[in-house]
């Protein structure tokens, strides 16, 4: 069986390795957690779980924004610091889950017509 999104796919998986990096380095989980999601939707696809999934990570994005906001007194201005923080991972969060959102209402999930054309 083929994935129904090997983009989704292909991102998930690279967001599992990149969380497993920082979970060594600093105990950061977010990224395992939603690549790993990305990965199942990549695989199974579906109109329902993609605006779930979307609605989800806007929620999540929001609590990280607003946790990262909290921790900026306390930056230390190095790139594995601000890769790892939550409010990197909000703001990713955020957008990500708005293009979710977008894309569960286009007409590609549905298998009418390719998007662009």
């Amino acid at each position: 069986m083929k994935p129904r999104s090997l983009i989704t796919f292909i991102l998930g998986i690279a967001l599992v390795v990149i969380g497993i990096i920082l979970i060594i380095k600093i105990r950061c989980p977010i990224p395992v957690i939603v690549g790993g999601a990305l990965c199942y939707l990549g695989w199974s696809g579906g109109r329902t779980a993609t605006i779930l999934f979307g609605h989800t990570c806007v929620v999540l994005g929001c609590y990280l924004i607003t946790w990262g906001m909290y921790l900026l007194p306390y930056c230390k201005p190095t790139p594995a610091y601000i890769f790892g923080r939550p409010l990197f991972w909000g703001f990713f969060s955020l957008l990500g889950g708005i293009c979710t959102i977008y894309h569960g209402f286009c007409k590609c999930i549905g298998g009418q017509k390719r998007c662009g054309k």
